[in-house]
Order: structure tokens, then sequence, then C-alpha cells
């Protein structure tokens, strides 16, 4: 497979460091005996970082694959595409 990479890719990778540190931040509050509530604050950031660049690199996705997949159309052809694109923004 070839390498493949967006200009978005070095965002993403530095958002899932963040996580990754404060996913070890978490197990070492766990282990810590930390009160539930700062960890499940913490938890919910661990979460957010993931969901972000999850986002992120969907959307890259199909701003760049889909285009290159669809080509050039017509602009009454591009509206179903550009509503999907859209609406991913959603999930």
């Amino acid at each position: 497979m070839s390498e493949h990479k967006h200009d978005t890719h070095p965002e993403i990778v530095k958002r899932l460091r963040r996580a990754e540190g404060h996913l070890k931040s978490v197990i070492a509050m766990i282990e810590g005996g930390k009160p539930c509530l700062d960890l499940a604050q913490q938890l919910h950031a661990v979460e957010k970082a993931i969901v972000n660049a999850k986002r992120t690199l969907i959307q890259d996705h199909l701003d760049h694959c889909l285009e290159d997949a669809v080509g050039s159309l017509a602009r009454n052809q591009r509206q179903s595409i550009d509503e999907f694109k859209a609406i991913t923004k959603y999930l």
C-alpha cells in the first residue's frame, strides 16, 4: 500500500498524543485513588480529543478522497455530494 498523507495528519497526531497523555494521567489518577468526579472530567477530555481527531480525519478524507473519486461534476450533480459532506459534520 502506498503512503497516504494529508495536511491535517500532523494535527491529528498532535491531538492523539495529547489524548494519550491525558489517558496515562487518568490511569495514574485511578491507581492513586483520585475522586470519581476528577476521573470523569479527565476521561471526558480524552474522549473529546479522540472524537475531534476522528472528525478531522473523516472531514479531510471527504474533502480530498471523495473529490478525487467523483471528479468534476455539473453543479446540479454536485448538490448531493455537497450535502453529504455537510451532514457528516454532525457525526
